[in-house]
């Protein structure tokens, strides 16, 4: 399989309350019980791993869908590119080609596996708006599946053991991808993310800890993964994040109505910048679609499709664009075909 053919169904923008959850997300961390978890692993183990997940590919047709693709046969772009689409991590980019990192997936990236990260695999299921509840079913139904080809690490007393201590008991974590501008205007974030810690929760930026939250997009997720059950854990983030939503949508109103015109004025400032750039940022970029979005949210722009937006989330990041013009470009070239992509995608067909 080519990168280019994994679409994401979660860009669709379709699922409960996607006006403002962009996706959700259900990761579980499970290690093999017969090798060195990978911190500590020989090379050599964490081939063997990888022969292991083949051979099981092989036994059942459950797998028939799904595409092993190993990092190292990749060029630096194309794992980018991953990165870019949330189906693997920074690390497992740096150092999978090194250390047989691979990664199965399917056509629709709704449910992929990291091999050989952090832990031996990382599970994840990816869904489009507030649907953790069925991210759970999907990706337990997967999970049971290879429980019955593979012998995981797990205690009785701890449950499910895994590399980083804080991941140890379910090795569950779930995350919502939320689109929060008016509360990050109106500098309520900081509040937010001081609330949510408070009640074991976290949140962090577009591509996970240590980034920042380009174009107002957040990730909710949980920080304790031992004592509460998986369906608590899900049940706990979703009701957190419909609290997080209407406020988000209260703020859009309370900004409508006491900044009026001068609300107004930025939105259609947005829309006309990206209409008629021809050279834009990847930063600049995300913070103009952001308030586009906002604006199509509240009535004030023209309706564009949830879906477009959610694709140029995607496709206007470096490795994307790189891969669909196929070749590499300086970072002037980027934003020349960066902003050339925003206005033929939607923005001249919008009026």
């Amino acid at each position: 399989m080519k990168i280019d053919e994994i679409k994401l169904e979660w860009l669709k923008g379709i699922g409960p309350n996607s006006n403002i959850a962009i996706s959700s997300r259900i990761r579980l961390a499970r290690n093999l019980k017969n090798y060195p978890f990978p911190s500590i692993a020989k090379k050599s183990d964490l081939e063997e791993v990888v022969n292991e997940i083949k051979r099981i590919l092989s036994k059942d047709s459950y797998f028939k869908p799904f595409s092993l693709l190993m990092l190292g046969e990749l060029s630096d772009i194309e794992r980018e590119a991953l990165i870019e689409k949330h189906i693997i991590s920074p690390d497992h980019s740096k150092n999978g080609s090194k250390r047989s990192g691979a990664l199965l997936v399917e056509k629709e990236g709704v449910l992929s596996v990291m091999i050989n990260e952090e832990d031996h695999l990382r599970i994840q299921c990816f869904l489009g708006g507030l649907q953790l509840g069925e991210a759970w079913r999907i990706i337990d139904q997967f999970d049971s599946v290879l429980e019955k080809y593979i012998d995981y690490a797990f205690s009785e007393e701890f449950g499910y053991l895994t590399s980083c201590p804080t991941n140890v008991g379910t090795g569950l974590r779930a995350s919502v991808m939320l689109h929060l501008p008016a509360l990050a205007f109106t500098k309520k974030m900081g509040k937010v993310i001081e609330e949510l810690s408070k009640i074991g929760l976290t949140v962090r930026g577009l591509y996970g800890e240590g980034t920042e939250a380009l174009g107002n997009l957040f990730q909710l997720s949980n920080q304790v993964t031992l004592g509460p059950s998986e369906e608590e854990i899900v049940d706990k983030i979703e009701k957190v994040a419909l609290r997080v939503i209407e406020e988000e949508e209260l703020t859009r109103k309370h900004l409508l109505k006491v900044k009026g015109i001068e609300f107004e004025d930025s939105l259609w400032r947005a829309w006309g910048i990206l209409r008629h750039a021809r050279l834009i940022s990847s930063k600049e970029a995300m913070d103009l679609l952001s308030k586009i979005r906002m604006g199509t949210d509240l009535g004030i722009l023209p309706r564009i499709d949830k879906g477009k937006f959610n694709e140029l989330i995607v496709k206007i990041r470096p490795a994307h664009l790189q891969l669909l013009v196929g070749r590499e470009l300086s970072p002037e070239e980027r934003d020349k075909f960066r902003a050339d992509l925003i206005r033929s995608s939607f923005i001249e067909g919008g009026e």
